[in-house]
């Protein structure tokens, strides 16, 4: 036996939907405690918001100019650096790296790295070529 059942879409007046948008617009205010306070499920106002957003619905939400925002002041660390010693036969490279920049150390050796290897192999071949000639000779 099947139970059919019918469920309405409640509507909520435009005067309803901007005071619950202003709300969640207070610094601080956290949408699903406001909703929950409201007796709404929170995907409720933050579907508003995105229509807001969007331009599709139009709700009378006091349009805020300036927004104070608390900026903390910059942290500066240790002047610490990245060392990197790459050894290859008679090779070695240096690197010294600033930490704050440590996630761009990769991009930046990489490409160097790979030449030193193409250079490296390339001079092995010639004096293979050199060593086997004298060989020969």
């Amino acid at each position: 036996m099947e139970v059919e059942r019918s469920r309405k879409r409640r509507r909520y007046s435009s005067e309803f939907k901007a005071q619950i948008l202003a709300e969640c617009d207070v610094p601080g205010a956290s949408v699903a405690k406001v909703a929950m306070s409201h007796g709404i499920h929170a995907n409720i106002p933050h579907g508003w918001r995105k229509l807001a957003r969007q331009g599709e619905v139009a709700i009378n939400v006091a349009q805020r100019d300036f927004v104070l925002v608390a900026v903390a002041p910059e942290v500066r660390v240790r002047d610490e650096r990245i060392e990197v010693e790459l050894r290859r036969s008679a090779l070695t490279m240096k690197v010294t790296w600033p930490m704050s920049a440590a996630a761009d150390l990769r991009g930046a050796v990489a490409p160097i790295i790979r030449r030193v290897e193409i250079a490296l192999r390339e001079r092995e071949q010639a004096e293979k070529v050199t060593r086997s000639r004298h060989q020969a000779a």
